[in-house]
């Protein structure tokens, strides 16, 4: 007896609906460990009694043997007198404390789920809702914490004998797997025609509607964190009508192929990009394509040599994929700039002019979250957008700070940060605040963060442009406010996710963002650290004409750059450039130039590839957000060596008269090479003035040639750049937050 002791550990992380409780169950049995374990608002908490030798085995299992969707931030151990416990249980949750434990994000199906799909012998054969502890959905589902089925949207959902005995049995991986259910007590499918009328249910719902895909049709589908558009990739007709109804004239669509094989037969993948693909996060991974694909039309993503693909992630994209034997669009049903549908209704309305028929469930979806999207460079990955199975993405920061702080981000690709007793979470993407209904999804992703971690902010952190909404809300609170640079924002992000406090060259290059000037950053040098910054090297700026109008009609950006050259009495004829313009649209630009009205001056590399793509003859206007880049990507040769130059002339970066220079060479690949080389070039110039480590951020280091040439030449120099926190807007309210950690 004087041998036996007692613990008590309290385990913070990811620990709930992942697993954890039967697990600790398990090893508690294996080792003859007798007491309990528990689910509360803060985690876990275990008390274990048990031999000196065995407690050791214990608490080695307990540090080394996790469940495989589960994350411990944090243990505390501390010795108890003994009690005397006959058995190990598992107790029921206790609710009564602050709510902050870290709610998992949704989990693609995993492979015992997946076996048991395809096995005719199991009662769960083709049930479009399987799930386990180890996958499923998580974030979209829960209402409220602690992670229990009450708490849920499977609440009104009674299980069935046989469902209830796996949640029941602490030895069985469905033990308490809140959303388990079968075809007998779960939620059911409804195949409707876009007027409403019900043709088919369940099984049938699918077969049906892999027969609609097939024949040509636009559908939506239900998916794990809302409506997903669907049709046959392979069809050149019914794409076109796709992009039509959608307004979405040359924006990549994404695919979802049946399998890692068929994706391959489509593209160029390395070793890194197929891990990535077949990871249980699912994300959306941009891979190159093969020059032709016999599998896909040419108009799933046209003029650009990308393609973004991922598997299907639900059993029931795995049952649509298995009857279709084709790849399919499944790109998120929404309205340009608005967020993520979840509901059948708003479907209809939103979308009624889009689909034909649709394919809906009766589980809510409470918390939506669009696809995630990445990239690889080399075994690195760049984040693009983070969501469904990785947000909301949690980190443990160590502060004596007390107060809860709330980030809100940037305008474009927003999301929000919060800190709350030495935990920083990031929310899923929210996307660009340019609509009613994206301000009203910012506010509700808000409110779901407050009711998940009883979370009401103190102290608030927004940027610095007077007009972005963000910035107007945060002005509204009766809380501290506190506004930190854009740009600036940018290289924070990335200095907290690689723990990096001393002093750095830190490089921002992107589309926009409100410089200290008042004008227009993003092209970007600084000397940083964490709490200030001074600007040490930036783009030579130019005007906007026409403010905003700019971004879209990317012309305007380029006879901008014409009038600059000309102002300054440099050679060259740009007659060809100034005839996309009619008299009366040119002489309005020139007196807006001339006048500096609706004029703001620009200093971003994001536009300086718009200019680019005019110059080079590709694109006299884009659709959406970065799409000149992708094609001036698309275009760079590596057999070609040439640069254009750019100068430097104190801090101002000098390039305008490249434009003259891109008269003569005429060759696109020639031009959109030399450019991209050129930008390499001034990278380095600068960089070697300061012996300082270099961190990048900013949606411009989304370009893959760019990246992979700074990271080859940079040699031995230490690079950073954000691998798992967005690297474009979607990471600015980290690096707000961090600024005042």
């Amino acid at each position: 007896m004087n041998d036996r002791k007692r613990y008590k550990y309290k385990i913070e992380g990811i620990v709930q609906g992942v697993g954890f409780r039967p697990f600790i169950y398990k090893i508690a049995h294996t080792y003859s460990i007798k007491g309990y374990v528990l689910n509360n608002s803060l985690g876990v908490e275990i008390e274990a009694e048990g031999s000196s030798e065995d407690l050791l085995k214990f608490d080695n299992s307990l540090h080394v043997e996790l469940p495989p969707l589960s994350r411990v931030d944090t243990i505390s151990k501390k010795e108890l007198n003994f009690f005397g416990y006959i058995d190990f249980k598992i107790k029921e949750s206790d609710t009564r404390k602050s709510k902050h434990t870290l709610i998992s994000p949704d989990m693609s199906i995993c492979d015992d789920c997946l076996k048991e799909l395809n096995d005719n012998s199991n009662f769960r054969h083709n049930y479009f809702f399987i799930n386990c502890t180890n996958c499923g959905p998580r974030y979209s589902i829960i209402k409220t914490v602690p992670y229990d089925r009450i708490n849920t949207s499977m609440c009104n959902f009674l299980m069935c004998k046989k469902c209830e005995e796996e949640y029941k049995n602490p030895m069985d991986r469905r033990y308490h797997a809140q959303p388990i259910s079968c075809a007998d007590c779960g939620p059911e499918l409804f195949l409707r025609s876009i007027d409403g009328v019900l043709l088919a249910k369940n099984s049938e719902a699918i077969k049906n509607l892999a027969c609609l895909i097939q024949e040509g049709n636009i559908v939506a589908m239900k998916g794990m964190g809302g409506f997903h558009l669907i049709c046959d990739a392979s069809n050149d007709k019914t794409v076109k009508l796709l992009r039509s109804r959608k307004k979405r004239q040359t924006k990549p669509f994404a695919v979802m192929f049946k399998s890692i094989e068929e994706i391959k037969k489509s593209c160029k993948i390395t070793k890194e990009e197929g891990e990535a693909i077949i990871s249980q996060q699912r994300a959306i991974v941009l891979v190159k394509k093969n020059k032709k694909s016999f599998l896909l039309s040419d108009l799933v993503a046209p003029h650009i040599d990308r393609l973004r693909v991922f598997l299907p992630y639900t059993p029931l994209h795995v049952l649509l994929l298995k009857r279709l034997e084709k790849p399919i669009i499944a790109t998120s049903a929404n309205k340009s700039g608005e967020p993520i549908i979840t509901d059948g209704q708003e479907l209809k309305k939103s979308l009624g002019d889009v689909i034909d028929f649709y394919l809906d469930y009766n589980r809510e979806i409470i918390n939506a979250s669009d696809d995630s999207v990445l990239q690889m460079i080399g075994d690195k990955s760049i984040m693009m957008r983070a969501s469904r199975g990785f947000t909301p993405m949690s980190f443990r920061y160590k502060s004596d700070e007390k107060r809860h702080i709330l980030a809100v981000g940037a305008h474009q690709k927003n999301t929000i940060s919060l800190y709350i007793d030495n935990q920083i979470i990031l929310s899923p993407y929210i996307g660009d605040l340019d609509s009613v209904k994206s301000c009203d999804f910012f506010t509700r992703t808000l409110e779901t963060f407050k009711r998940l971690y009883d979370f009401n902010p103190e102290v608030i952190i927004c940027d610095l442009h007077p007009s972005y909404f963000t910035t107007r809300w945060a002005k509204k609170q009766e809380c501290e406010l506190r506004q930190v640079q854009h740009h600036y924002a940018h290289i924070l992000s990335c200095m907290f996710e690689h723990k990096i406090e001393k002093k750095i060259l830190g490089v921002a290059w992107d589309g926009t963002g409100y410089g200290d000037d008042g004008t227009i950053w993003g092209g970007e040098f600084f000397i940083c650290d964490k709490t200030s910054y001074k600007r040490v090297a930036y783009f030579e700026p130019f005007s906007l004409l026409g403010g905003d109008k700019s971004i879209k009609d990317i012309k305007r950006v380029a006879v901008s750059m014409i009038f600059d050259i000309q102002k300054d009495n440099k050679a060259g004829d740009f007659t060809s450039f100034l005839k996309l313009f009619g008299k009366s649209e040119l002489s309005l630009l020139r007196q807006m130039y001339n006048k500096n009205i609706n004029a703001i001056k620009c200093s971003s590399v994001g536009r300086i590839f718009d200019a680019v793509a005019v110059f080079s003859g590709v694109c006299e206007s884009v659709t959406y957000d970065g799409e000149s880049g992708l094609i001036i990507e698309s275009l760079y040769d590596k057999t070609i060596n040439e640069s254009y130059e750019f100068y430097l002339d104190g801090e101002v970066i000098k390039y305008k008269h490249i434009f003259t220079q891109m008269l003569e060479d005429k060759n696109p690949n020639l031009i959109a090479t030399k450019f991209i080389n050129a930008l390499v070039d001034i990278f380095f110039k600068i960089a070697n003035r300061y012996g300082l480590e270099i961190v990048l951020a900013g949606g411009v280091f989304q370009n893959r040639t760019i990246l992979e040439k700074i990271i080859k030449e940079a040699k031995e120099r230490n690079i950073y750049f954000p691998q798992k926190i967005p690297i474009n807007d979607g990471g600015v309210s980290i690096g707000q937050l961090y600024r005042y950690m």
